[in-house]
């Protein structure tokens, strides 16, 4: 399956994000070392189910690299234009194609296994979308300072991923200005709702919407099959939108980066076996020197045994004599 990442999202002056990037793609901002999009890649390039990989909104020059076969595509300005032009990309690439994997350049904590286990995953079944989710608990427990926008449904409370996968033929005219709503307004839970229609945003506001019924209602207005994915990780859902968000990821991955590397040895465990060796080679010789006293000693017993025994043999022959 080939993936799209669209990486064109350039903060403004307005944005949270916009002083760590001064106009600049928000991809290339620096994560550990390395570009946030960097990471994305070695995910992607390490991920058994992935293809090519179609980089939506940088270029060449940006200098990113891959295990996997790497194209670019220019930013076409919006969101929605982006995945269209990365959709398009896939199918020239491989035009059997029935799926694609969709993701996001902000989501640097994301792992090759996460990335497989999605894929094998959605096709199980087949839906049109497959949009992922992560619980509340789960995001805490792993980023308890994120402070994700969580949608409050009657069974759960739920953020949204940003690895996603999608049939290539959601990008048919007919869907795409409701696509361009939902999109516009992703970052809120209740407009996307309303959107769907005035009873999704009531039953919604008034938490009587299930996860099931949600994703059955918001099918039902795209007219689409859906299906949500429920994350066990919080990675996929860990994207970059704020200041206190990018530093949780940096000090995450440079934690990452220390644990792998080998740790030198110290002088002091260096030098242990060298005294070993000296006090082996120091019990050695005294052991020698007991074995050869102790083999001295008992020579001398037994002679000393053997002249007792000459002489007590010889006072009954002088006897005899007499």
């Amino acid at each position: 399956m080939d993936a799209i990442v669209t990486a064109g999202g350039i903060p403004q002056p307005d944005e949270p994000l916009y002083a760590h990037t001064a106009g600049s793609a928000k991809a290339l901002v620096d994560v550990a070392g390395k570009a946030m999009v960097q990471w994305v890649l070695d995910a992607l390039g390490g991920a058994e189910r992935v293809d090519n990989i179609i980089v939506v909104g940088l270029s060449p020059k940006s200098e990113l690299t891959c295990q996997k076969p790497l194209h670019f595509v220019s930013n076409q300005g919006r969101l929605l234009a982006n995945i269209v032009a990365g959709i398009e990309k896939a199918l020239e690439l491989n035009p059997a194609a029935d799926y694609v994997l969709m993701c996001t350049a902000d989501i640097p904590t994301l792992k090759p296994g996460m990335v497989d286990w999605l894929v094998d995953t959605a096709m199980q079944t087949r839906h049109d979308l497959y949009y992922g989710v992560c619980p509340r608990e789960v995001m805490e427990k792993r980023f308890p300072a994120s402070k994700r926008t969580f949608t409050r449904l009657k069974d759960m409370e739920v953020c949204g991923a940003d690895i996603h996968v999608a049939h290539v033929s959601l990008i048919r005219p007919a869907l795409l200005e409701k696509w361009e709503q939902l999109i516009g307004n992703r970052k809120s839970p209740m407009r996307q709702a309303a959107i769907i229609g005035l009873g999704t945003g009531w039953l919604y506001l008034t938490r009587q919407l299930t996860l099931q019924a949600g994703v059955q209602r918001v099918s039902g207005g795209i007219g689409i099959r859906g299906r949500a994915i429920i994350w066990s990780q919080a990675e996929p859902a860990m994207d970059v939108d704020k200041p206190h968000q990018l530093e949780i990821v940096r000090r995450d991955l440079a934690r990452q980066l220390r644990a792998a590397r080998p740790r030198p040895r110290k002088a002091a465990a260096a030098a242990r076996p060298a005294k070993r060796t000296a006090r082996n080679s120091s019990s050695r010789i005294t052991s020698g020197r007991r074995a050869g006293s102790s083999k001295r000693s008992s020579k001398s017993k037994k002679i000393t045994r053997r002249g007792q025994d000459t002489r007590r043999r010889s006072v009954p022959a002088r006897r005899r004599d007499r």
